[in-house]
């Protein structure tokens, strides 16, 4: 190889790794280094007055290094399995009901004329201009017994002979707020989505004779299905570790895996336990991932 060449090679080395390399050791240091110290604190001992054991004490009576103590805890207990069972449901719920909402919000975004499409778009994210609490607390206004809301549930359940129903502080509280503040994630990846559709495959299926519900479950939807899942994905996983939203207006028996791993680390101060409950809803949401993944690349094969 000639001096020029390796020179050559050598600056394409350079100009990679500078653009590379900041990307690399911020993922290093942010996200890689913390998830192991995560690790490694899932198998060692709770301190005596919170947060780790020392490895190595004086006191050979004192717990010190590693242990399976906190992985045995959790799978011995149902409680925590039913948290997380819990915890999924209402992702699950959250999922489906934003996308019943965001998918013909997005398709008329979308069919809507070019002027009017980036305002549209601006409606859909201009919650994101003010405080996640205060849209949060929001709701405790909505939702409270003095509020409009509340007296026209509770009249027309009166009217059928029910007895009144508290809104706040309840687990319809909890899933409302959800919806409403991961909406827009479901919207754009959908508006995107469908946006680039080519309109003609509509009209050679209405020349075929399909009808406007059979052009959309057969053309529209399987094409908009990896909006589909990239939607439901950033809404499931926030969900499924959100803990504001149900401490804020969820009851006393509306807690979630988030709720519990931070009470864990701020309440209890159970380290170990804590970063076990986090590696346990890390491997969960991986595997979403890796499923919804699955669903995609097949689906995309024969669509």
């Amino acid at each position: 190889m000639s001096s020029f060449a390796r020179k050559l090679f050598s600056h394409a080395r350079l100009a990679k790794w500078a653009v590379s390399g900041p990307p690399f050791v911020f993922l290093l240091l942010f996200f890689v280094l913390p998830g192991a110290i995560m690790v490694i604190a899932s198998f060692r001992y709770p301190g005596e007055f919170g947060g780790l054991a020392p490895l190595t004490a004086a006191d050979p009576g004192t717990l010190q290094g590693f242990t399976l103590e906190t992985y045995r805890f959790f799978f011995s207990d149902f409680i925590y399995t039913e948290i997380f069972i819990k915890s999924f449901l209402v992702a699950l719920a959250t999922t489906l009901l934003c996308l019943i909402m965001a998918y013909p919000l997005a398709l008329l975004i979308a069919r809507s004329p070019k002027k009017s499409r980036d305002f549209m778009v601006l409606l859909v994210i201009l919650p994101f201009a003010s405080s996640f609490l205060i849209r949060v607390y929001a709701w405790m206004i909505l939702l409270g017994p003095q509020a409009a809301l509340s007296q026209i549930v509770n009249g027309l359940l009166g009217a059928l002979g029910i007895a009144p129903v508290q809104l706040l502080f309840s687990p319809f509280a909890v899933l409302i707020s959800m919806v409403y503040v991961h909406l827009p994630f479901m919207v754009l990846p959908l508006y995107t989505n469908l946006e680039k559709h080519d309109p003609s495959l509509l009209d050679a299926a209405q020349d075929c004779g399909a009808n406007a519900w059979r052009r959309f479950w057969q053309v529209t939807f399987p094409l908009s299905l990896p909006g589909v899942f990239s939607g439901s994905t950033l809404v499931f996983i926030p969900v499924l570790g959100m803990f504001a939203i149900p401490d804020i207006l969820g009851g006393t028996g509306d807690m979630l895996v988030g709720n519990l791993i931070k009470e864990q680390f701020l309440g209890t101060r159970d380290w170990p336990f804590g970063s076990t409950l986090s590696i346990m809803l890390t491997i969960a949401v991986l595997l979403f991932v890796w499923i919804a993944a699955k669903l995609g690349s097949t689906r995309g094969r024969y669509v």
